[in-house]
């Protein structure tokens, strides 16, 4: 007896039919799905921090923390967002479309209104994404009648275009501790066009936008993406192989990677920073970068105390406090943040400048009582007298008490200190125009510092080389109890013979 063939409802056929039919999203959408919600993440902690003038991170720290897989993506999607956010806002405002719902995610609605308008449209999937899409008319409408109100034609026209179009080279410092200065540019040669800096020895100039996060050898640490006018603070201290070096706020560690470098991985450097989490990022730089002669410290370098004898030995001191970061805005864009608008552009935290040149004035203050210190660098990335040439006439008399004396660093720059005081012309500013980065650096020094035992080391020389020229400070016997101390061991049996001369 047949079978009969199984009925199949006309519900289930179309159900089965349909189900082929149905779109799936390509790889492209999903990529861009996920994108633009890490944007809206970082968009949210960018604006909070920037409102509360209180940021947790810069924008391109933020895009490059381990949290964000699609970082390029999201690092356009901020950053174009950012610059036609105040078209956005209008649009939003004028069409009166997110319900209470939406408003709890304004970032994410910011991100896609700049899609739709702006950016890829057609890769836009997922809830919110569907619902601004079935708004679209009304968008529509209202950035015609914001055209119309403002007497223009275009939405370009909205959008101003300021310091975010500057082309700045892209500087790469080499770590000569890893990988010699001439492999590192043919490396780097294979992608793109390479100079060397005419002034700051080991430093590359790329073209402006080479992108090189994920490049090989800065992965490895065999080059560091550091500024031009920051890799000048660590030449300017010029320490010498062999002496003992203390960064006093190294995280996360150019600079302190940059000396060590100097020293050709002689000598010893104290690298502090009182932050846990930057501390820990300061270890992994160093071990990345093969930096022995480093010792990253935990801790608060107000704390270290002069009179340790552990730090009888210390010659030089880097000092590069936190500070308002007005300098290096560009680097970090924050000229894109609502607070550098045009209408906030005068604004200045006289509050927290002041704060912030207290604690500078303290740290630089403790420097100068370190006992065989014989260079400091004082340097920030802030454009602003208060927290520069102000911090530095504030500690000149104690300076002057300690033997210290203003010197000048690099004196073929073009760019000195504000005249403010006599001895202003030895410092050093760069221009957030014309150098695309505000650095100041000063340089304190003084002459006749001696270590412990370079007495010693000194009348023991003498004393052979010259022996009835020795220093005044010390007196004869003195000098021959030394000589015979300097002595190796199997030079004991010749201590009858150095008594009787």
């Amino acid at each position: 007896m047949a079978r009969k063939k199984p009925i199949v409802s006309n519900k289930s056929a179309t159900k089965q039919e349909r189900k082929p039919e149905e779109k799936r999203a390509s790889n492209a959408e999903r990529s861009a799905y996920f994108a633009r919600r890490e944007a809206a993440k970082v968009l949210r902690s960018a604006l909070q921090g920037d409102a509360r003038r209180r940021a947790v991170g810069t924008i391109k720290s933020l895009v490059y923390s381990p949290s964000v897989r699609n970082k390029k993506a999201t690092f356009a999607l901020v950053c174009q967002t950012l610059k036609h956010l105040s078209v956005i806002k209008d649009v939003l405002e004028e069409s009166n479309v997110l319900t209470a719902k939406w408003k709890k995610q304004n970032e994410l609605m910011y991100i896609i209104i700049y899609d739709i308008f702006f950016g890829q449209e057609a890769s836009l999937t997922g809830d919110a994404e569907k619902y601004l899409t079935l708004k679209k008319d009304a968008l529509q409408l209202a950035m015609s009648r914001i055209l119309k109100r403002k007497g223009v034609k275009t939405v370009k026209d909205l959008v101003a275009l300021d310091k975010s179009d500057l082309q700045k080279p892209r500087y790469v410092r080499v770590n000569t501790l890893k990988i010699d200065t001439e492999l590192a540019i043919e490396e780097l040669r294979k992608q793109y066009t390479v100079q060397k800096d005419d002034m700051v020895p080991n430093l590359l100039i790329l073209p402006p936008g080479a992108d090189l996060h994920n490049h090989p050898l800065v992965i490895n640490r065999s080059v560091f993406l550091q500024g031009k006018a920051s890799s000048m603070a660590a030449v300017a201290l010029g320490p010498k192989p062999g002496w003992e070096v203390i960064d006093a706020c190294s995280a996360p560690g150019n600079k302190t990677l940059h000396l060590a470098a100097l020293l050709n991985g002689k000598g010893k450097i104290i690298a502090c920073e009182l932050n846990k989490e930057r501390f820990m990022r300061l270890k992994d730089n160093v071990k990345l970068a093969g930096a022995t002669n480093v010792k990253a410290v935990h801790g608060d370098f107000l704390n270290l105390d002069p009179n340790d004898p552990s730090n009888s030995k210390v010659r030089a001191i880097l000092l590069d406090p936190s500070c308002s970061g007005s300098g290096t805005a560009f680097d970090r864009l924050d000229h894109l943040l609502p607070s550098h608008s045009a209408d906030y552009k005068d604004h200045v935290d006289i509050k927290r400048l002041r704060n912030l040149a207290g604690f500078q004035k303290k740290v630089l203050e403790h420097a100068f009582s370190f006992p065989a210190v014989e260079r400091i660098v004082y340097s920030t990335c802030s454009i602003h007298q208060i927290e520069n040439e102000d911090v530095v006439q504030s500690v000149l008399h104690l300076a002057s008490s300690h033997g210290f004396h203003l010197e000048t660093s690099f004196p073929q720059w073009p760019r000195r200190g504000l005249p403010t005081f006599d001895g202003s012309q030895h410092l050093l500013r760069t221009d957030v125009v014309e150098d695309k980065e505000g650095f100041f650096i000063a340089l304190f020094a003084r002459k006749g510092v001696h270590q412990p035992g370079d007495y010693a080391r000194e009348a023991v020389s003498n004393h052979v080389c010259r022996k009835h020229e020795i220093r005044k400070p010390l007196n004869v016997f003195v000098a021959k109890m030394l000589k015979v101390w300097m002595l190796p061991q199997h030079a004991h049996r010749r201590k009858r013979k150095i008594y009787s001369m």
